[in-house]
């Protein structure tokens, strides 16, 4: 089990620590509920330092980027920030990834803690065109600073105007006594805030002077189970829930990263998937009746028949109702269609909603 860089200090904060993709992880602090409100109404940090990042450098390395990724990175400008995907070669999905543009001609790919390995091997495969590539996950920290007031208490770390960084742009720049560290619009949480990436021997500094600087802010330390639910809240896809290698982008209602303006890895066939239909289709939905859906319980229509499984589900903090995402036939995805949870062989009557569950 590997650790973070400040898995000594969760443990001194008596975090509940769990096995997650190969980490030892905080999961939670002082209670999910408590650590989602936090996020939502004011400021909280997580570790999520277990996330990849390759470097990939030269001339030809967008020309990589755009044969991978379902996405155009070709319209990304320094400072900016991309959601997008790697498709495979059957259909589904490699894993889903964000790209920034650091330089002319050097990105920065971040990828799932889960699947480093796997897209290193994937994307290597596909480099025959000489792009320099590193993989510098083992070197670098992550901290996702999330909620309303991160701008505010966290103004006084760094000289770059916080309020001014769009969603997805990002700053390379000073913060919490540290250079050229990047400052990132890219969170998980639809609740605004910023991802500061800086390297292992670092984070330490970073970490304690953002719990200084947001003292007065009533900044608290959030773990893995609270950025579930807040994720799911937003409609956010998690890898290997929500997407998988037998999910398509389309079917997972991710057709907006999917640009078939380029030639990507199998893009003819879901070029192809696109012009003749969908069968499924990932659909957010409620409960309309007391139950919680949980991941893998099955989908089933009026008659009873099994039509889909649950992808993610929960009681949603926010909004005090049991909320989930789950693959259906397409005929059943539209807004207001009535489906049904099993949950300990009962059916549970549900209705597909419109994302995101959670709307400011």
């Amino acid at each position: 089990m590997k650790n973070t860089a400040l898995t000594h200090i969760h443990e001194q904060l008596g975090a509940k620590m769990v096995p997650f993709a190969g980490y030892n992880m905080p999961v939670q602090y002082e209670g999910v509920n408590a650590e989602h409100e936090t996020v939502r109404n004011g400021v909280g940090v997580f570790d999520v330092s277990h996330m990849g990042e390759f470097l990939l450098t030269g001339p030809k390395a967008l020309d990589l980027i755009q044969k991978v990724t379902s996405n155009d990175a070709s319209t990304l400008t320094i400072g900016r920030a991309q959601y997008s995907c790697l498709p495979n070669a059957n259909g589904g999905i490699v894993d889903d990834l964000i790209v920034y543009r650091i330089k002319e001609e050097q990105y920065l790919l971040v990828v799932n803690a889960s699947n480093i390995e796997k897209d290193w091997n994937w994307i290597s495969s596909h480099n025959d065109m000489g792009v320099e590539m590193r993989d510098l996950s083992e070197d670098y920290s992550l901290l996702a600073i999330q909620g309303p007031k991160a701008v505010e208490a966290m103004q006084s770390l760094t000289s770059v105007d916080l309020s001014q960084i769009k969603y997805y742009h990002f700053e390379v720049a000073d913060f919490a006594g540290i250079e050229h560290v990047i400052i990132s619009a890219t969170g998980y949480t639809g609740s605004g805030g910023f991802e500061i990436y800086c390297k292992n021997s670092e984070v330490e500094q970073v970490w304690n002077k953002v719990f200084e600087a947001g003292a007065a802010f009533g900044i608290k330390p959030i773990g893995l189970a609270a950025r579930d639910t807040l994720r799911l809240e937003m409609g956010f896809c998690l890898y290997g829930n929500d997407i998988d290698d037998t999910t398509s982008p389309l079917e997972a209602g991710l057709g907006w990263i999917t640009k078939f303006t380029k030639d990507f890895v199998n893009s003819e066939n879901l070029k192809k998937q696109k012009e003749e239909g969908i069968s499924r289709k990932l659909v957010a939905f409620e409960l309309l009746e007391r139950g919680i859906p949980r991941h893998d319980y099955e989908i089933v229509d009026a008659n009873g028949n099994v039509i889909g499984k649950v992808t993610s589900g929960t009681q949603s903090p926010s909004l005090n109702k049991a909320i989930g995402l789950g693959y259906v036939p397409t005929a059943l995805a539209t807004e207001g269609s009535e489906i049904f949870i099993r949950i300990r062989n009962k059916d549970i009557k549900a209705q597909v909603v419109k994302l995101p569950f959670y709307k400011k």
